[in-house]
């Protein structure tokens, strides 16, 4: 199989979608590896390595598309790759559709094979390639946070972990899965009060085993966000639903009366957002002010410590990846129960019945 990885021209997207032992496991196989020149750099990955690992460079984005059978990125394409998209060609990428109806149906009329990562699930029925940006992204939540509470950043002024004789800041995490576990660690870790709500009493359980009275668990409903998001100096959305747009969770009414300077980072705003003033942001601009309070909806937020990123996406997208150039795309997909839960659109069909329902489209059969 011909696999292609281009250069990521999102704003300030600086991973990559493979690795140089990435390459080097699959032309090992007999497969061809085709790597955009310059691809690896923001990632401290130079194109002296890929080619060492047996990929062939080129300097034409156009060129890498027209020949790769299979695609393998980290971003959704942007409109100016719409044009690359064909029938007899695949993507491996994150896409998060339910938000991007433009991309949906730019993939539905090329007849692309398209496969999200965030929908590709293992046979704990858990999302491995996901879930090590989840990692990255929680981690980073926390930091951001802690960061634009800084009073030359225009927030509150409030130091998470306080001082003796001062209250510690208060950060609010809406979801206790991967990515709010993570949000969790660092907040623990510098020191700040910390409330989680979400619905799940196990993970409430696990949170307890971990961490004990450090953390305060509370059924989310709408009244305990309420009263939390109204105290708390930084709330974290980290929602997910897989394939599916993000509840709202907390209204704009709700963040009128949210503490002034007080701070925003919706996470799930790839999928929607579960905020209801979150929209998206970029790198360049990560930032906005609304009712005094302050909303980060950077929609790739890993991008921001791409070495790290790019290295930990390799690691769980691989195995599929081989997989793929070796029985073929969809013959993969639709052998390997967790590959095919990856498929969001396939010969013009909106094959994920979650995607389609958020679409407002019908599902499709592969």
């Amino acid at each position: 199989m011909i696999i292609g990885v281009p250069k990521e021209i999102k704003d300030n997207e600086y991973r990559v979608g493979m690795v140089p032992y990435g390459v080097k496991a699959l032309t090992g196989k007999g497969h061809t590896v085709l790597i955009e020149e310059d691809a690896g750099l923001g990632s401290a990955i130079a194109n002296a390595e890929f080619k060492d690992a047996g990929a062939e460079l080129l300097n034409s984005a156009e060129e890498l598309y027209s020949r790769a059978e299979l695609i393998v990125k980290v971003k959704e394409p942007i409109e100016c790759e719409y044009k690359y998209f064909r029938e007899d060609l695949s993507i491996f990428t994150f896409l998060h559709l339910a938000a991007k109806k433009e991309l949906a149906e730019a993939l539905i009329s090329s007849g692309i094979t398209a496969i999200a990562y965030e929908t590709v699930t293992d046979k704990s029925n858990v999302l491995p390639i996901l879930k090590p940006m989840s990692e990255v992204a929680g981690k980073l939540s926390t930091q951001v946070g802690a960061h634009y509470l800084l009073k030359q950043n225009k927030g509150r002024g409030v130091l998470l972990g306080g001082v003796p004789g001062v209250a510690h800041g208060h950060v609010c995490v809406l979801g206790a899965g991967t990515v709010g576990l993570n949000a969790i660690q660092i907040a623990i870790g510098l020191g700040a009060e910390v409330t989680v709500l979400d619905i799940d009493t196990e993970k409430f359980r696990h949170l307890d085993e971990l961490y004990g009275t450090k953390v305060n668990t509370l059924h989310s409903n709408p009244m305990s966000i309420e009263e939390t998001v109204k105290e708390a100096d930084l709330v974290i959305g980290a929602v997910h639903i897989p394939g599916a747009r993000t509840t709202t969770l907390v209204t704009e009414e709700l963040v009128k009366k949210m503490k002034k300077g007080s701070v925003i980072i919706d996470v799930s705003v790839d999928q929607g957002g579960c905020i209801e003033t979150t929209r998206p942001t970029t790198h360049t601009e990560p930032t906005f002010i609304l009712h005094d309070v302050i909303h980060y909806g950077v929609t790739n937020m890993p991008g921001s410590v791409p070495r790290t990123s790019t290295f930990a996406l390799t690691n769980a997208t691989l195995p599929y990846i081989q997989k793929m150039a070796e029985n073929g795309t969809l013959e993969a997909c639709l052998s390997t129960k967790e590959l095919k839960n990856g498929i969001n659109i396939s010969g013009g069909k909106v094959t994920h019945p979650e995607v389609a329902e958020s679409l407002g489209l019908t599902p499709g059969e592969l």
